[in-house]
């Protein structure tokens, strides 16, 4: 008798049921090859391509090939790939579907050979592909022979492979276990793979199978961003397998980049999905909003360059035109960074690297031929405000902005209108808009696409943000300090006049925050708080100018060393043999803790610090020549949101573990600029 509990019964045929709904036909294989059992005409166990089902879908699709075509396409499809390496394998099929496959076809009558292209898998229209789900279908490799649950093959291709466990099972065991073996023993499947499914029933995560653990993602929403989050084997299925959706996520939403470890294979999220497709009706719309094709926010860590890389795939990929994407940052850190992600890309960004120097540079690389064009906001800024000069009116231009809605970005961003009339504008952005930014709504829209902090942390896409208020306070005497702060924060833009008067206002609370005595309770509570808190990881230290940065950073480098004086006294005091063994554990833990100063450039900065008893030359010093923004960086540590409200990331301690942030909440309203709106929204994130 049959377990009405089994993995089959609750996971596997319901599983086969959704894909049956969304257009699939399905079928079992488990006695593929006995005698009387005729299915997929498999000469044997080790082929992985439904070769049947491939000639019929080639001859459709391209009705005007000759059989020896189709054959010669079928040959190149299907061929070894083994002395390749597992993703250059996958690499090169991908773009055999993705683009077709190029044949050599002889003319009958002049007997002249030329080269046509054959149609592998029809993108544009999805009902007029072969969808075949095989459950229970045998793969034999080298040595092993392997039964994955389900197959889902187009057009005879294996593009998903799904692995179930049951509902009182880890899903972590269907990677650890069954994928990780798969890989090994039957790796010329995954030359064909788009992507995995993993499923218990009640959890469900896609991811490719370069992917480790952690980068297998939930899929919660089926079409709209405003959906009721659920995770279930039924939601990822209706989302992912169905026909228009997956040749979506394949063709548009799948990327080879190159990374340290080699290259890998991503494929979007969830939220980059929805919000892709958003930007892409937004320019499908382009007349009706005039080329504002919105505000895609979302928070940091959740992937928004790979969502930028998503957007001008699927614009090239499926809209008309020799489109350029202008790539504009505020700073040559960023600049640089936003061009390695693209330029990890080959497949994106095949030419060599273009950045503007100056507007004259601009206007001429605009005028040429470039898919991408990078260049620093700063050079649509004009002499006296006068009005910018047009840099081209061609309405195949998309300015791609990140983080443009700063208030230092009001001009500018207006000036990159003035100069690209035609083109259309989105910006990518980490923060959310508040008050006082209008004109980045005139410039840009509203918003096409939402992800914030909060949903960022409940997918695992950013580590959670703590507050914690720690020592030493300080006493405000003032009780009308609340009501004082709110009008002068309520101020989004402020005169020479105001900004003297609120120096003037808060010059004492700033030599309070920063006298001697109170950075050293603030520096020794750090070193106590860092090697006592229960984990070892990283932390950053936001100051509110250069000065107490350094400043800090010496108080911290002192009590540092103290501590490990202290421990090292400690094990001359004949401690047991475990006690022993913690002190030297913490010892080698902060001997190898680095610690950095990572601030930014400015005009005579080395004496005005030095006035404020700080010397900033061997840590620019060290700036200059490590890249220390690389090296400490970790875009999972702060929400964007605090990154663009605090005064900067002043101090930043390091241990390449986890993560951690101490802020003092009360001297970041203090000293920052925010208005109510912020604050409330800091304080309820």
């Amino acid at each position: 008798m049959q377990n009405p509990y089994s993995e089959d019964n609750l996971i596997e045929q319901p599983a086969i049921s959704i894909l049956e709904n969304i257009g699939w036909h399905t079928q079992n294989c488990i006695n593929e090859f006995l005698s009387d059992y005729q299915t997929n005409n498999r000469q044997s166990k080790s082929e992985v391509v439904l070769i049947d089902r491939l000639s019929d879908a080639l001859q459709s699709l391209n009705p005007n090939a000759s059989r020896d075509s189709i054959n010669a396409a079928i040959e190149e499809l299907t061929h070894s790939r083994a002395v390749m390496s597992p993703i250059e394998a996958n690499r090169e099929i991908y773009f055999l579907l993705k683009d077709g496959v190029k044949v050599k076809t002889t003319d009958p009558i002049t007997q002249e050979e030329s080269d046509i292209t054959l149609q592998v898998i029809d993108w544009r229209n999805p009902e007029n592909n072969d969808y075949y789900a095989a459950s229970q279908f045998s793969i034999t490799g080298d040595m092993y022979t392997r039964r994955p649950d389900l197959i889902c093959f187009v057009n005879g291709f294996p593009l998903i492979l799904m692995e179930f466990k049951r509902i009182d099972e880890n899903l972590y065991d269907a990677y650890n276990d069954n994928l990780r073996d798969y890989k090994d023993t039957i790796p010329h499947l995954f030359w064909y793979n788009a992507f995995i499914i993993i499923s218990n029933g009640s959890e469900a995560r896609i991811g490719t199978f370069t992917a480790n653990w952690e980068h297998f993602a939930e899929w919660k929403r089926i079409e709209d961003e405003n959906e009721n989050q659920r995770v279930s084997i039924e939601i990822i299925l209706n989302a992912i397998c169905e026909p228009k959706r997956l040749l979506d996520i394949i063709e548009n939403f799948t990327l080879f980049m190159d990374s340290q470890a080699g290259t890998i294979k991503l494929i979007s999220k969830n939220h980059q999905y929805l919000g892709v497709n958003n930007a892409i009706n937004a320019l499908n719309h382009i007349e009706i909003n005039q080329g504002k094709l919105g505000v895609f926010w979302h928070t940091q860590g959740s992937g928004k360059s790979i969502s930028m890389l998503f957007f001008a795939q699927k614009v090239l990929r499926k809209k008309t035109g020799k489109w350029t994407f202008v790539v504009v940052t505020d700073r040559q850190e960023l600049d640089k960074q936003i061009y390695k992600t693209f330029a990890s890309t080959s497949e994106v960004l095949t030419q060599q690297e273009v950045h503007a120097d100056n507007i004259q540079h601009l206007r001429q690389l605009l005028s040429e031929d470039h898919r991408y064009v990078f260049t620093l906001i700063h050079k649509f800024q004009t002499n006296d405000n006068t009005l910018h000069p047009v840099l081209s009116d061609r309405s195949d231009i998309i300015v791609i902005t990140d983080e443009a809605h700063r208030s230092q970005y009001d001009t500018l961003a207006m000036n990159m209108r003035t100069a690209l009339p035609n083109a259309a504008f989105i910006a990518f952005t980490g923060t959310p808009l508040i008050a006082g930014e209008e004109r980045t709504r005139e410039v840009f829209g509203d918003y096409v696409s939402v992800y914030d902090f909060k949903q960022s942390v409940a997918d695992g896409a950013t580590v959670p943000l703590y507050y914690e208020n720690r020592v030493p306070k300080l006493q405000l005497i003032n009780p009308d300090l609340n009501a004082d702060l709110d009008q002068i924060l309520e101020d989004a833009e402020i005169d020479e006049n105001q900004e003297n008067k609120l120096e003037r206002e808060f010059a004492r609370e700033y030599h309070l925050i920063t006298r001697d005595e109170r950075l050293e309770t603030v520096a020794e509570d750090i070193v106590s708080h860092f090697i006592g808190r229960g984990y070892r990881g990283k932390a950053m230290v936001i100051s509110i100018d250069k000065a107490t940065a350094v400043r800090m950073y010496e108080k911290v480098q002192k009590y540092w060393k103290e501590k490990i004086l202290s421990i090292k006294n400690d094990l001359c005091n004949n401690p047991t043999p475990d006690e022993r063994k913690q002190l030297e554990t913490l010892i080698q833990f902060m001997d190898d803790t680095d610690m950095a100063v990572v601030v930014s450039q400015s005009q005579n900065e080395i004496d005005d610090l030095r006035k404020k008893g700080a010397d900033i030359t061997p840590h620019r010093r060290r700036m200059t020549n490590e890249d220390l923004e690389t090296k400490f960086k970790d875009p999972m540590t702060l929400s964007e949101l605090c990154l663009s409200v605090l005064c900067g990331l002043q101090v930043l301690m390091c241990h390449p573990v986890q993560q951690f942030i101490l802020i003092n909440l009360s001297e970041i309203i203090l000293l920052c600029k925010l208005s109510q709106e912020q604050i409330e929204y800091i304080k309820k994130k």
